[in-house]
This record gives structure tokens, sequence and C-alpha cells, in this order.
């Protein structure tokens, strides 16, 4: 299954002269070519497939989605055991975050 997967902005770089970034996917980071959202700042959450960023994303849209792939074990699917790994780092509570992405839909804040 193929999905773009919204994730946040960590930091950002260029490389062979591409606009690139870290990107955090509810404890999983993968560098991603930011050069179809060249507006996109460090914190933004942007939708990603196959390693492009292809539009920014609201913060509380952005949760609600991890939260449901999460819940539907589409994270586990797509990020494989670097997913498993962040979960089983971030503790009892199974919140797969190592960088303050909570993966809620925003209930019990």
């Amino acid at each position: 299954m193929c999905l773009a997967v919204p994730g946040r902005i960590l930091r950002m770089f260029e490389a062979d002269d591409t606009l690139m970034s870290e990107v955090d996917f509810g404890g999983v980071v993968k560098q991603v070519c930011l050069e179809y959202v060249p507006d996109a700042a460090v914190g933004d959450y942007v939708i990603v497939h196959v390693g492009f960023a292809l539009q920014k994303l609201d913060e509380e849209s952005a949760l609600a989605t991890l939260a449901e792939f999460e819940r539907l074990g589409i994270m586990a699917e797509e990020f494989g055991d670097g997913f498993a790994l962040a979960a089983r780092a971030a503790g009892p509570s199974g919140d797969p975050t190592t960088s303050g992405v909570a993966l809620t839909n925003g209930a019990g804040r």
C-alpha cells in the first residue's frame, strides 16, 4: 500500500542544490525532499509520499491522521521495524514518539 503520511519538519538543509529536510513520523525520522513545498518551515507538518513533501497540513489534521494510521496498524506497515523500535522506546504508554509528535487526536489534553 502506498500512502502519503503526515510528518513534522525537524530540520531543513540543502543537498546537491535541493531543499531537503528531516521529518519526524511519530518517532521515525526520514530525509524528505521539500522542493514541492518551498514555503515549508521547521515545525510545519507536511504530507509525504515516496520521500517528497507534497503539501503542508495543519497540526490537528496531521495528529488525527497519524493516530488513525497507528490504530489501523498502517504506521508499522509503512515504517516496519523502525516504527516498532520507536514505539518500544517510548515506554509502557505505547506512544511511539521520541520528539514530541503525539499520535493522538487531542483527546485527554
